[in-house]
């Protein structure tokens, strides 16, 4: 069993839902204290707040704060607070970086969309029927469970396009500020002697998605910063990783355009039958703070159940 000191930290950058929710349970769970950091509207915290209870209840120090870790002001009163919860004793042991907040928009205008509702109408065509009463049948069952059938599905595309601005606030929002947090906690003396980093990657940093190409490029460049923070930062004792997790169902995944088609895909492909789930990555996550872990760093580390080699 896993147990970590109470005055172990993990702070986590996007604490309030998928990942970073399902790590803050997991690591509260096995003994560590926990400070998140998220940003989210009045109306979303009845939900965050239940979760947030949940967590309290292991008995170790929890702290949530709802702010811009992307901004300075943001920065400076996250660490005033993690200051003064930790005390003398305490030190971070983990940093979890989740942030997801970026532009999913396609480059142009896509003809595929056109494509799919040509196929779907031939179908239709095929087995006599009208094609709006198709596609009607089609989303009545995906919506029931038969996730393949989204595949059939033409994908909505939004009438925005993709922007210079957009590309930039993107990579650094979910890729290098990364760099910006660890030095931001090293700089303090907040570290551990044998700390541990981890960033989120995906699929996209290798295959082209539609509308996903800001976010793509970020997370290339994340796993970039993850290898400079292991050569640099490790001789302070800091590991960085990067978990690169399967498909898993997160308001970050819905967010994405077709991305019921890119659940479906993997469901069908995956060898142990069944998506991701963030807790799957967030055990993972735990396993990698033990002092057996300590030798692994600067690489990036698949969460998927063999979905990414299997056709």
């Amino acid at each position: 069993m896993i147990h970590f000191d109470s005055n172990q930290w993990t702070v986590i950058l996007g604490g309030s839902s998928g990942f970073g929710l399902a790590t803050a349970r997991t690591m509260a769970a096995h003994g560590m204290s926990v400070c998140v950091v998220h940003r989210d509207r009045r109306g979303a915290m009845p939900r965050i707040e239940q979760a947030f209870a949940e967590i309290r209840g292991h008995g170790h120090s929890f702290l949530a704060l709802n702010l811009d870790a992307l901004a300075p002001e943001g920065q400076l009163k996250t660490l005033e607070a993690l200051k003064e919860a930790m005390g003398p004793q305490g030190q971070v042991k983990m940093l979890l970086h989740s942030i997801a907040f970026g532009n999913l928009k396609p480059l142009v205008a896509s003809r595929a969309p056109r494509r799919a509702e040509q196929a779907l109408q031939r179908l239709a065509g095929e087995l006599g029927i009208p094609s709006d009463e198709l596609q009607g049948t089609l989303e009545r069952l995906a919506q029931d469970g038969e996730a393949p059938l989204q595949a059939l599905l033409p994908v909505p595309e939004g009438q925005t396009f993709m922007e210079d601005e957009d590309v930039a606030r993107t990579i650094f929002s979910m890729g290098t500020s990364l760099l910006t947090w660890v030095r931001l906690l090293h700089e303090n003396g907040l570290f551990a002697e044998d700390a541990r980093v981890f960033g989120l990657t995906s699929e996209g940093n290798q295959v082209a998605w539609p509308g996903y190409a800001a976010v793509a490029a970020a997370k290339v460049a994340l796993e970039s910063i993850s290898r400079a923070i292991a050569v640099e930062f490790g001789p302070h004792g800091i590991r960085s990783n990067v978990l690169q997790a399967g498909v898993t169902d997160t308001p970050a995944l819905r967010l994405i355009p077709g991305s019921a088609r890119m659940a479906a895909h993997s469901l069908m492909r995956n060898p142990l039958g069944r998506l991701t789930t963030p807790e799957d990555v967030a055990n993972v996550i735990c396993l990698l703070c033990t002092p057996e872990a300590a030798w692994i760093n600067g690489t990036v580390i698949r969460v998927d159940g063999g979905e990414n080699v299997s056709a």
